[in-house]
């Protein structure tokens, strides 16, 4: 009797095996996982939306969640290391890690213009012209970052004197910029949205400078793609610029989903990038639909990009010393041939 069960069960999985075997009965296939990584800020809204949607779920991708980053620098630093493939990311960090570590990636689309502001105390600084008085103390990210480059454009289109602003620069992160300007130790900071929402509405500062103000048209953050990514998925790829595209569209024409959506992640998302370890115990990065909806608005949301920007933005940044040498835009933009077909 039990021969006989035994040899009923063998039949049993030697027909179940032979049915996923055959094209009508095969298994769906879920496409391979990939290391896909964000900064933290409203630059990467489409991704946060796009996973809060389940659009990625819907591709077959396993995205439970996203690496996430405090600054465009700190994923530059990951990419690297060879442990992302994917990634939101501001486009000049994206930039030095190609030109200046050899790191093999192409931009398959943009995801903003803009996203970055000079923002002030207005009892220290009144005009553009304070940020030359010895006694104004600014914040920026390390050199070679976006908001120092925004902040070298920013002197190069006002004429200032350029030794006598970056001898005033004190080298942090954004979320350490917003605790040192409220802590008074700081008169100026030059940071990427939304943290230069949050210093505005929060700390009663003011906007000075908008990035759209001394750069038209600057292109903000991109989405990049690892050459070993490209090669052995190309599926992938596509599947990451058509959502990148839905989620765009989407924040476009739902900007107040969208920005409930953002919301929610970056506030889910601070213990993720040690907000709360390096607050003080008095800073609250907390956000809201209503601060979120103005920051995003300060951004324009476009997968759209522009050969001749992002040459302008190399040939910047190597005026600047920051990356070793020339090369051309097409070298790092991914054709639009990649995302015909299916």
């Amino acid at each position: 009797m039990i021969k006989r069960i035994i040899t009923i069960l063998l039949l049993m999985v030697m027909i179940i095996s032979a049915c996923f075997a055959i094209a009508g009965c095969s298994r769906p296939k879920k496409n391979p996982g990939f290391a896909l990584a964000v900064e933290y800020n409203t630059h990467a809204a489409c991704a946060y939306v796009a996973q809060s949607k389940g659009w990625l779920s819907e591709k077959g991708y396993d995205q439970g969640a996203f690496d996430v980053y405090a600054t465009g620098v700190a994923l530059a630093g990951a990419l690297t290391k060879g442990g992302v493939d994917a990634a939101y990311i501001c486009l000049i960090p994206a930039i030095a890690a190609y030109a200046n570590a050899d790191v093999p990636i192409k931009i398959v689309c943009g995801t903003h213009k803009y996203g970055y502001a000079l923002v002030v105390d207005p009892s220290k600084v009144s005009t553009i012209k304070d940020l030359e008085k010895g006694s104004v103390k600014i914040g920026c990210v390390r050199e070679g970052g976006t908001t120092d480059i925004l902040l070298h454009k920013i002197i190069e289109r006002y004429g200032l004197d350029k030794k006598k602003v970056l001898g005033n620069v004190l080298r942090m992160n954004p979320a350490k910029q917003i605790m040192a300007i409220k802590a008074k130790k700081l008169d100026a900071v030059v940071v990427p949205e939304h943290f230069a929402t949050i210093a505005e509405q929060k700390l009663g500062l003011k906007m000075l400078v908008k990035s759209q103000d001394v750069w038209p048209q600057m292109q903000g953050s991109v989405l990049i793609v690892t050459d070993r990514l490209l090669r052995e998925n190309p599926t992938a790829v596509r599947d990451l610029f058509k959502i990148t595209s839905m989620a765009t569209d989407y924040i476009n024409e739902h900007p107040s989903e969208a920005a409930e959506i953002v919301a929610n992640k970056l506030n889910a998302f601070q213990e993720a990038v040690n907000l709360k370890e390096m607050a003080d115990g008095n800073s609250d990065f907390d956000v809201t639909l209503d601060l979120l909806s103005c920051s995003m608005a300060n951004l324009e949301y476009t997968t759209q990009i522009d050969q001749a920007e992002v040459q302008e933005v190399i040939d910047f940044m190597l005026q600047l010393g920051y990356i070793k040498e020339r090369f051309s835009a097409s070298d790092i933009l991914l054709e639009q041939s990649h995302f015909t077909g299916e």
